[in-house]
């Protein structure tokens, strides 16, 4: 009778703990970074949270951005929030997403984030990216990341005097205050990820 009880029991946290690892895992990387270094979730212990952006050099909308990411990075990495970069990109369409240039994009940039390389396209994958750009706000619940915003970084990329809703921003606040996220879901307006067909 003990033995009937037990492995429902077992089963249930065995799905628990297999459920919570994928989930970890799923938003987890290990990308070469344009300084030439492996990056990967592990390389901040004390993080709260991440803002994960999707983004490109081709992309005219996603050059509207750097500057602003550089003030969302400054800003949030000095509360445990950093932000990182990947072009995920199709790069046999689009020679100007190379590593090479992304290297030249970082430094006549300044970004002060990783923009990391993601060759196979994997992690756009993963996370279910679309557009470049396109942010995600992951938060650690319960030692597992879960996805608390997706999204467009702010309400205009054309003029950043004019932004209304900063969206990215918003969010991460209120994550940092013990609130839910308001908006956790917006329209991320940008060019579209063209994915290579899997072999």
């Amino acid at each position: 009778m003990r033995k009937r009880l037990l492995y429902p029991i077992l089963f249930t946290l065995l799905f628990i703990v297999t459920f919570f690892f994928t989930a970890s895992a799923q938003f987890d990387f290990a990308l070469k970074n344009t300084d030439g270094k492996t990056v990967s979730l592990n390389n901040y212990p004390d993080a709260k949270g991440y803002i994960i952006v999707f983004t490109c050099n081709h992309c005219p909308f996603a050059k509207l951005y750097p500057k602003r990411l550089n003030q969302l990075s400054k800003k949030y990495s000095l509360l445990n929030v950093p932000l990182i970069a990947i072009s995920s990109t199709d790069t046999i369409m689009y020679e100007e997403d190379c590593y090479s240039k992304m290297v030249a994009k970082a430094k006549s940039g300044k970004y002060n984030f990783p923009y990391l390389y993601d060759s196979v396209q994997s992690v756009a994958r993963n996370y279910k990216a679309e557009r470049t750009p396109q942010a995600f706000v992951i938060w650690k619940e319960n030692d597992t990341w879960v996805v608390k915003y997706n999204g467009a970084i702010d309400d205009n990329g054309a003029d950043p005097d004019l932004v209304i809703e900063h969206y990215v921003a918003n969010a991460v606040d209120e994550l940092l205050e013990g609130n839910q996220v308001k908006q956790p879901f917006t329209r991320s307006v940008g060019c579209k990820i063209n994915f290579r067909k899997q072999d």
